[in-house]
């Protein structure tokens, strides 16, 4: 296959990809902004308040999860999880979309990049159900409202405090340069793999680094709102910022030392 041709061939499969991944993303996104709309909409029978609201008012306190329930919390969580990192995982997924299109070209088996993009999600799903966990207990302590957004400022001061000092810590940063450097990655991890399992191994372990990275940020949507679209997107357009831009350890810092500050002021405030 000549250089042109290749070339060619290597762009249509980024594009399918990319539109792949912009697919998942904008369906999970429509799920989240569809439960966020149900949740906020006017009671039919009192207009001046939301259907959770209303739903608060006719069992107040903590009402035990149901299965049903418990798996729907999950699956909130688990979609929320996709649309808010699929974007920060599409420049690793696409490198490997060009080095497997690469492989297959001169005979060598490859293995797909979905079984990367897999075993990355299934990381944040693991994550997704450790929040929805945490979401249970935080309901049945009280320091959740119907609304699934902190009812006390103690609480929520003391998660802003903690997630800032994380984004100061050796872990944050180590993981966060494995995240911004996806070619020193995969070398320290023994390169591309070729085999399914192997893939999908790899792409888990980036996942793994992401989460090291970002669980503190995801923790932040227990004090703003794990319903609040504009809270949802401010965190991911962040996520996005720390990955990608130029000065990411900067911003993760001044997010860090912002972040304490607001905790100090809901704690004690002027």
């Amino acid at each position: 296959m000549s250089d042109a041709a290749l070339t060619a061939v290597l762009k249509r499969d980024r594009a399918i990809v990319l539109a792949a991944l912009v697919a998942l993303t904008a369906l999970s996104w429509a799920y989240v902004l569809w439960l966020a709309a149900r949740m906020y909409a006017p009671s039919p029978d009192m207009p001046s308040m939301t259907m959770a609201q209303m739903a608060a008012m006719m069992s107040p306190g903590f009402t035990p999860w149901t299965p049903a329930h418990a798996l729907f919390i999950f699956a909130m969580w688990a979609v929320m999880m996709v649309g808010m990192m699929t974007p920060s995982a599409a420049p690793m997924i696409l490198i490997y979309t060009q080095v497997a299109r690469q492989a297959n070209t001169l005979g060598k088996p490859f293995a797909s990049a979905a079984w990367f993009a897999c075993g990355y999600l299934v990381a944040w799903t693991l994550f997704a159900a450790l929040a929805a966990a945490a979401q249970y207990g935080l309901e049945r302590a009280a320091l959740l409202d119907t609304m699934m957004v902190s009812a006390s400022r103690y609480f929520g001061g003391s998660v802003l405090i903690a997630a800032g000092i994380y984004q100061w810590t050796p872990l944050k940063h180590a993981c966060l340069a494995r995240c911004r450097a996806p070619l020193s990655f995969i070398q320290h991890h023994g390169g591309f793999q070729a085999s399914g399992p192997g893939s999908l191994r790899l792409g888990f372990v980036h996942g793994l680094d992401c989460i090291g990275c970002c669980w503190a940020l995801m923790a932040l949507l227990f004090v703003g709102g794990v319903m609040n679209p504009l809270w949802i997107a401010g965190l991911t357009i962040f996520v996005l910022a720390e990955k990608m831009l130029p000065g990411g350890r900067i911003v993760s810092w001044v997010a860090g030392a912002l972040a304490v500050a607001a905790g100090i002021w809901l704690i004690w405030p002027m």
